[in-house]
């Protein structure tokens, strides 16, 4: 006899999981709670958005040496072992090429295809983060004796 492993739904793990977890964060006059856990794209809590519960998840963060992005997304078949399901993809090569190789990445080999606008939109914000401020012109006032 054989026993198959059974997996929880990701619809099953959403209804446990929203309204009571460590990600959580509720305001005052808000209605939708946001969310603060990894591979969240927009920190909204909500089934889509969600990177705990899903097979398949996105995630856009900043590199330590600021220049560039990192994407961090789960392999499908290491659901069951965290310790090997992430994986890092570092991009440096500049704005413009970093983004068209995000996009392919989720396009293309078909991953999440429905994330692929929050996730240009998320490392769009992360590199414009990263752009030095414009010095401000300071305007010197003549004396007058």
């Amino acid at each position: 006899m054989i026993v198959k492993k059974s997996k929880m739904s990701s619809h099953l793990n959403w209804m446990i999981i929203r309204d009571n977890n460590a990600f959580l964060l509720k305001k005052r006059n808000i209605n939708k709670p946001f969310s603060t856990e990894a591979n969240n794209l927009t920190n909204l809590s909500s089934y889509r958005y969600s990177g705990l519960i899903h097979r398949k998840s996105v995630g856009v963060i900043d590199t330590p040496d600021k220049k560039g992005f990192t994407v961090v997304y789960k392999k499908a078949k290491a659901v069951n072992k965290p310790a090997k399901a992430n994986v890092k993809s570092t991009m440096k090569a500049g704005a413009r090429r970093s983004l068209h190789k995000l996009k392919t990445l989720l396009k293309k080999n078909k991953y999440r295809v429905d994330l692929t606008k929050a996730a240009l939109r998320r490392a769009s914000a992360v590199l414009r983060s990263q752009k030095p401020l414009p010095t401000k012109k300071t305007r010197t006032t003549k004396k007058t004796d």
